[in-house]
């Protein structure tokens, strides 16, 4: 069958077809636009059907000429569809026969009947916030005698689900090729469910978004089931690695068991404050949130625990709740400033907001549906939705000085790792 469809196109090559066809120049004085799309739409099926029959005369020979060495023999025409601007429209295509083997396909029409630009528009459609109701008015107008295919609200939801779920799959699936040595893990609060959303960051700084799951950080068994998942797709367990997360037990517990002595930890500097002041009266929340900035803004990391286990000290009498609070992973506060980072990258990995500035980009992208059936739909979306996210990712703030994170990383480890030995 493929030596045979090479024939059909070396023989193609040499008889080039001629098209002739009317002009439609009354609709073209009437009506620009909807006329110029008809005439593209005429030229266009007048090209593939004068092709398609040039393919079948190299296959069966010219049709009324006797041949009693032909391998093939000409079935008329039969109602087809060809793929054209988001849409199927009909198409007459000429029908081959041979001998041997029954039905041949002509390469012409396999190849316009594919389904990758009607998926490629579908998908890049509703990536812009158009609704599978309003689809159908995003496309050129068809001459009044065409019909259409896979336009209606239905078809379009459908096809959206099976492309979406594939892409989740695969997207899921893929394999980690790079090495990170920064890792942020942050719940993102969808509706009436919790995400959790794990990001890298390579050498380079570039951003990587590794997975999803459904479940919060304080959930062990969800935490522990994405670590393991990310371990089995690539991420090395060994690697010296900064873990930035906003503080879940259960979260940090994972991380510890699954990776060891070679992951570090930076507690989030956004969500530290908030588990603080929670335990506080208003009036104390200006003051004590500026406390805690100034330390953490200082360089000198023994300066800043001091200042840290000072603010807890005066809180102990009055508020006991909040200089536990304080006291509760005060050193993973401030492993950013134990490495010796500072400037723009200590900014852009003291706080999980890489993460949280992905939640406008998932509520714009999702404005338009109405009703969320199940769990699998939400993680379709936000799958899909960081997927078109990720077209604009940069390079983060201060990713020039991620080489000097690197070696801080390989320090910190190699000296836990002495002291372990040691011991």
């Amino acid at each position: 069958m493929e030596s045979l469809t090479k024939s059909v196109r070396s023989k193609f090559a040499v008889q080039e077809p001629a098209v002739q066809f009317s002009l439609p120049v009354a609709g073209v004085l009437r009506d620009v636009r909807s006329a110029f799309f008809g005439l593209c739409i005429d030229a266009g099926k007048a090209v593939l059907g004068a092709m398609m029959e040039s393919e079948r005369v190299a296959l069966c020979g010219p049709k009324g000429v006797p041949d009693p060495a032909r391998t093939a023999t000409r079935g008329g025409h039969t109602r087809s569809r060809v793929t054209l601007g988001g849409r199927q429209i009909g198409l007459a295509r000429p029908r081959a026969r041979i001998l041997e083997t029954g039905g041949a396909s002509l390469p012409t029409y396999e190849w316009a009947r594919g389904r990758d630009p009607l998926d490629a528009a579908t998908m890049a459609c509703i990536a812009a916030g158009v609704s599978c109701r309003r689809y159908r008015s995003t496309l050129d107008n068809l001459p009044a005698e065409e019909d259409e295919a896979l336009v209606s609200k239905s078809s379009v939801s459908r096809r959206f689900v099976a492309l979406s779920a594939k892409q989740l799959d695969s997207w899921l699936s893929r394999r980690i090729e790079v090495a990170l040595p920064v890792v942020m893990i942050d719940g993102i609060h969808f509706r009436d469910r919790v995400v959790l959303v794990a990001l890298g960051f390579d050498a380079q700084g570039k951003k990587h978004v590794l997975g999803i799951r459904e479940g919060s950080t304080e959930k062990a068994q969800v935490v522990r089931s994405l670590l393991s998942e990310l371990i089995d797709r690539g991420l090395a367990p060994d690697a010296a690695r900064l873990w930035v997360i906003d503080g879940g037990k259960a979260l940090r517990r994972a991380i510890v068991d699954l990776f060891g002595g070679s992951a570090l930890i930076q507690r989030c500097q956004e969500h530290k404050p908030r588990n603080v002041l929670d335990h506080l009266p208003d009036e104390l929340h200006a003051s004590v949130g500026r406390a805690m900035r100034d330390a953490w803004q200082t360089k000198d990391h023994t300066l800043a625990k001091r200042q840290l286990e000072r603010l807890a000290h005066s809180l102990s009498r009055s508020h006991p709740g909040a200089a536990s609070s304080v006291r509760e992973g005060l050193e993973e506060t401030l492993t950013l400033i134990e490495l010796g980072i500072e400037e723009a990258l200590y900014r852009t990995f003291r706080t999980t907001n890489p993460i949280e500035n992905l939640n406008g980009r998932i509520a714009h992208h999702t404005r338009n549906v109405k009703r969320w059936r199940d769990a699998q739909m939400v993680l379709r979306w936000i799958a899909h939705s960081l997927n078109e996210a990720t077209r604009g990712f940069r390079a983060v703030r201060g990713f020039r000085e991620m080489k000097h994170l690197l070696s801080a990383l390989d320090r910190k480890v190699a000296a836990r790792t002495a002291l372990v030995k040691a011991a």
